[in-house]
């Protein structure tokens, strides 16, 4: 991670010192840094509106955009998606330099204004809503892989609702002891799953108790290419045989990629 980064995260500390303001939730080399911020900002009736903000910063940001997920009870899908990508296209502005405070205080003084438009929102607004998501245009595709699932019934209902909100296709894939899921989508929208996967208590661990997704890698990413096939849907899939699961693969365009990632995940 970049000083200005390091130095930055050090300053939100101090900054959302307050009860479970701050919570640094992961930190990898090679996935960068996932935190929540817990702030109020001024809902329409002018009574604060209890926000969570939960921000991914890349190992190459603030070159790059951070990922951002909104959370709030006070807030339907709807709102809270339009306050990501409202946060999203102000972040583009800010982008080479440390931002997250800044689209903090953003939220904190734009959240009635943005919740009104929605309201009131004439045919242009909700134009500028739908296509004001992030610099990443186009599909991309990522395949994720999970060590274990020990809730299965409850854990795949999750993926899918998931994978349905954030308007997702792929296969949630499952051989043997090998798990993975292949997201195509809009890229925003694959970042704020993997936030999702990696905050929510998805899991039970050895005891039973409800736990968050720790053992989750992402083995691929990249822009969806002409070779490959368009998932229409998002599917749960069981396959018998590394053969029917290379299948799967070959048939989506993806031969390389089963080759490079998946093979050697089979001992």
């Amino acid at each position: 991670m970049a000083e200005p980064a390091r130095e930055e995260l050090s300053a939100l500390a101090a900054i959302f010192c307050g009860p479970d303001e701050w919570e640094v939730l992961s930190r990898s080399e090679t996935d960068g840094t996932v935190f929540r911020i817990l702030t109020k900002a001024e809902g329409l009736t002018g009574v604060d509106v209890p926000l969570e903000l939960v921000f991914h910063l890349p190992v190459n940001y603030p070159s790059c955009l951070p990922g951002i997920s909104v959370h709030s009870k006070h807030l339907t899908r709807a709102q809270s998606m339009t306050v990501k990508e409202k946060l999203l296209k102000q972040a583009e502005n800010l982008l080479s330099e440390p931002m997250i405070h800044e689209l903090v205080l953003w939220i904190q003084q734009n959240l009635r204004h943005i919740l009104n438009q929605l309201e009131t929102g004439s045919g242009s607004e909700k134009c500028t809503f739908a296509t004001g998501m992030t610099v990443d245009d186009g599909l991309w595709i990522t395949l994720l892989h999970l060590d274990h699932m020990r809730a299965k019934t409850k854990y795949v209902k999750t993926v899918e609702k998931w994978a349905s909100d954030l308007k997702l296709t792929g296969r949630l894939m499952f051989m043997g002891k090998i798990i993975l899921i292949l997201l195509q989508g809009d890229r925003s929208n694959i970042k704020e799953y993997l936030i999702l996967q990696k905050t929510s208590k998805v899991d039970v661990d050895s005891s039973g108790k409800k736990c968050k997704e720790k053992m989750i890698s992402v083995l691929f990413e990249t822009k969806v290419q002409t070779e490959h096939k368009r998932f229409l849907a998002f599917e749960v899939k069981e396959y018998s045989s590394l053969d029917e699961l290379q299948k799967e693969f070959e048939t989506a365009g993806l031969k390389k990629l089963f080759s490079e990632f998946v093979l050697g995940l089979v001992k």
